[in-house]
């Protein structure tokens, strides 16, 4: 009895191990977008949030047979965020930082995780009618706030091009025009 229960035990662990190999890479890029992380330097508040979720996924593993389990991890992963939303208020030099944790979970899921509206809104619990109008003001907000400068568009950089200017519109000057 005790084998058995050990064989398993060892199934479900090398099951969890190859799901985390394929899916930890992409469910640590949306944690460090819900907690307004950079993603060039470590996000600690990511990793424990996405260590949260794994956990309660692990927990959960045998219960998940037919389900996916990227979807239930992200589902944990929202609500480990929703809970502690409170904690990521403060800008930390993200991307999306300057939006509020809900405004960011909006974004997060709908455009990153590629969630439609409805199902954004069963997840968290909310009418689609404010997640449609929490979506539009964080995307207002994303470009009310662009940072850094304009981008210079990229010139010809040929010597004829530099020397002599471009003749105005229905200047008879060029003679190359009749």
């Amino acid at each position: 009895m005790r084998e058995r229960r050990s064989e398993q035990e060892r199934r479900r662990a090398r099951e969890f191990e190859r799901f985390v190999a394929g899916a930890a890479g992409r469910l640590l890029h949306t944690a460090t977008l819900l907690t307004g992380e950079p993603a060039a330097r470590p996000a600690p508040a990511a990793e424990e949030l996405l260590l949260r979720a794994l956990s309660r996924t692990y927990a959960d593993w045998d219960r998940l047979r037919g389900d996916d389990p990227y979807a239930h991890t992200r589902r944990e992963l929202t609500t480990c965020f929703a809970r502690t939303a409170r904690r990521h208020r403060r800008p930390r030099g993200g991307p999306l930082d300057r939006l509020s944790p809900r405004e960011r979970l909006i974004l997060v899921l709908r455009f990153h995780e590629d969630l439609a509206e409805e199902q954004t809104a069963a997840q968290l619990g909310l009418p689609a009618e404010r997640v449609h109008a929490l979506c539009l003001h964080a995307l207002g907000e994303m470009r009310s706030r662009r940072t850094g400068p304009a981008p210079v568009p990229e010139t010809d950089s040929t010597p004829a091009a530099d020397s002599a200017p471009a003749p105005a519109p229905g200047d008879s000057s060029d003679p190359t025009t009749p």
